[in-house]
């Protein structure tokens, strides 16, 4: 499964130019990637930004939501509410997308497009915007929604600035899909086609061959070092976000890739996890402390409570992402690295 981070003040462009640098031996420069838009029901966009933890996949999935402002009325004449959605980019190595849209299209019945994201009109009054050329891409549309054929950006997709969603993949697994792909030749940048040898002929220069220079070598002296086997990356412990949510949210799917990815999603959760060591001042032979149960720092106690008052509102799930103080509070929560995913889950029991 993948880890999903948030990173504020940023474009898809931006963080593809760098790349190489952030995630290094995850990130494959080679593999072929994509663009494709995603539109969603706005009250599931939580779960949208979230989905790469449900996901295997090879190499790092970046996400951009864009909110229709000035160019609303362009997609309200096309029949389609833009309050109602969401809209999102993403970018992705096309071996990524179908293990990325599998539950949606198997389960929730997405319907698979295509659209037209063109430059906003220079007769709606943006204050900022750049011209590009119009781009044709797959489009992932909730069922539930109306298709567009156009949406309208001031800037390319690549340029979006926002809050980017980055779903990196495990270490093991980004290094599995490097392998297959060298192995099939699939999903890789084309290479130049390998030069015919070119013959050589008899040096016929009076000078002495380059042989008596070289050093007399005893082959029984040469000594071929080991090979040193190189081990593939170790996973780190499982934090909260990982396989909490994992097995909660793919306990739904029934075809036999979703089981599969349950049972690994199980097996992480029993052996990779560690369990809490006793502190000094315990005896030698009292048994092994049971985890805390209560919130350790501020902010999951304030996210705990806006949930449980919002539950006790009787404000549904999906809905909770529409209240005024959860934009805030899960924008902090990022800022000291708590995640608030597996909570809400936790809270909310969704299943």
């Amino acid at each position: 499964m993948g880890i999903t981070a948030m990173i504020p003040g940023t474009t898809i462009g931006g963080l593809l130019s760098e790349a190489e640098e952030r995630w290094q031996d995850i990130y494959d420069s080679e593999a072929l990637r994509m663009q494709v838009m995603l539109i969603c029901p706005r009250r599931e966009r939580k779960i949208l930004e979230m989905h790469g933890d449900m996901v295997e996949h090879g190499q790092p999935v970046i996400g951009v939501f864009h909110r229709p402002r000035a160019e609303a009325r362009l997609i309200e004449e096309q029949g389609l509410d833009p309050r109602d959605a969401s809209f999102e980019f993403l970018d992705l190595a096309t071996t990524d997308l179908g293990p990325w849209m599998q539950h949606m299209i198997t389960n929730e019945k997405w319907i698979r497009g295509s659209i037209t994201v063109q430059p906003v009109p220079f007769s709606v009054d943006v204050p900022a915007q750049r011209g590009f050329e119009n781009i044709t891409m797959i489009c992932f549309r909730h069922p539930s929604l109306p298709p567009i054929e156009r949406y309208y950006l001031p800037f390319p997709p690549t340029s979006i600035p926002n809050k980017c969603f980055v779903s990196l993949p495990r270490r093991q697994a980004a290094e599995l899909a490097r392998q297959q792909a060298e192995i099939l030749g699939v999903g890789r940048a084309a290479e130049p086609a390998t030069p015919e040898p070119v013959a050589t002929e008899e040096p016929v220069a009076p000078e002495p061959a380059p042989q008596p220079e070289a050093p007399a070598v005893d082959v029984s002296e040469v000594t071929i070092p080991e090979q040193e086997s190189v081990p593939l990356p170790v996973v780190e412990a499982e934090s909260p976000e990982g396989p909490q949510s994992v097995s909660d949210a793919i306990t739904k799917a029934t075809t036999d890739g979703f089981e599969e990815m349950q049972a690994a999603g199980e097996e992480l959760q029993e052996s990779d996890v560690p369990l809490p060591m006793p502190s000094d001042d315990h005896q030698p032979d009292e048994a092994v402390p049971k985890p805390a149960e209560e919130p350790q720092t501020e902010i999951e106690i304030e996210f705990r409570a806006l949930v449980t008052e919002l539950l006790a509102d009787g404000v549904e799930p999906s809905d909770m992402v529409d209240d005024p103080r959860w934009e805030p509070i899960n924008e902090r929560a990022a800022a000291v690295g708590f995640e608030t995913w597996p909570v809400f889950m936790e809270l909310t029991s969704v299943q």
